[in-house]
């Protein structure tokens, strides 16, 4: 990570700095005495809200039957809470690497809250993969497709936290207000939400300046590369719900061919869009986005 400029600071983002680390201290909660975890979970019923299972609008959520979603929405949920795992995991790493560095002077103070809360999310979501579903499922994380300057690196890093987090949120606050689930569930995703909250809207903010910053620093045709790269990683993060592993492990056969069948159907695409409404309609408010055209893969 080479030397940036100084960021662009308004009078804004000092006001949402201090009033979300304000905010984290006001809501503080010890997670380690907050939840309460039984020995087991109810295994005839939903884990996941089933609007939000990989199968549903699709013939195969019709054709599996109430036995095998349920057992999906069981392999689903621990593949979503592990995959906040890993992407939390890689978050700490970045900002860990950035808190009181150059260019980055203004928002460290927030970041000690930020790794802190990330921290104790990546705790509890481990905690339940591990209680719950015996592992914790694997991840590949997608490679940059080149060296960046420093003003795009931040610029990336950052960004693809924004939408790692706004991704998973829409899971949260769906599964937090659906009576339908168990009360652990609920509140893991409850408790989620209201910490995530303040992490994006202050991620909008950073990202906004970091967005500035790197298109004063680069050409027009590296800030294209750059939203084209950014658009391959959307599709990626959102095909990562498509999991053969959980297929296999719900019993359904041939779990690789259901996969493939699942993220080429486009009856997928309208509840892909859904879940990625608000980043998506962020990127192109602020430019980052020319367009929002997402690659097939």
């Amino acid at each position: 990570m080479g030397v940036t400029a100084p960021l662009p600071v308004t009078d804004r983002f000092l006001e949402v700095l201090e009033r979300l680390s304000e905010r984290s201290v006001e809501d503080y909660y010890n997670p380690y005495q907050t939840f309460q975890w039984p020995e087991t979970l109810e295994e005839n019923r939903f884990w996941m809200t089933p609007e939000l299972l990989t199968v549903y609008g699709t013939e195969h959520y019709d054709t599996l039957g109430e036995d095998t979603l349920q057992r999906l929405s069981k392999w689903e949920s621990v593949n979503f809470y592990s995959l906040n795992v890993h992407g939390i995991r890689e978050l700490l790493i970045e900002v860990v690497g950035r808190i009181h560095m150059p260019g980055f002077e203004v928002p460290s103070d927030f970041f000690h809250h930020f790794i802190g809360e990330e921290n104790e999310h990546m705790w509890f979501f481990s905690e339940f993969c591990r209680r719950y579903g015996n592992k914790i499922y694997g991840s590949t994380a997608m490679r940059a497709d080149a060296a960046w300057e420093p003003e795009v690196e931040n610029f990336l890093v950052f960004t693809r936290i924004l939408f790692f987090e706004e991704l998973v949120d829409h899971y949260n606050s769906r599964m937090a207000k659906d009576e339908s689930l168990c009360h652990t569930i609920r509140e893991v995703n409850r408790i989620h939400h209201q910490d995530e909250s303040r992490h994006i809207a202050f991620g909008r903010e950073l990202v906004s300046l970091l967005y500035s910053r790197m298109c004063q620093a680069v050409s027009a045709d590296r800030v294209r590369e750059v939203e084209a790269y950014l658009k391959r990683y959307v599709v990626y993060s959102v095909n990562s719900l498509y999991n053969p592993h959980v297929y296999r492990d719900a019993g359904i056969p041939d779990p690789l061919a259901l996969r493939n069948a699942l993220v080429a159907d486009p009856s997928r695409r309208p509840h892909e869009r859904k879940a990625i409404r608000k980043p998506l309609s962020f990127f192109l408010r602020t430019g980052i986005f020319s367009d929002d055209t997402l690659p097939v893969v």
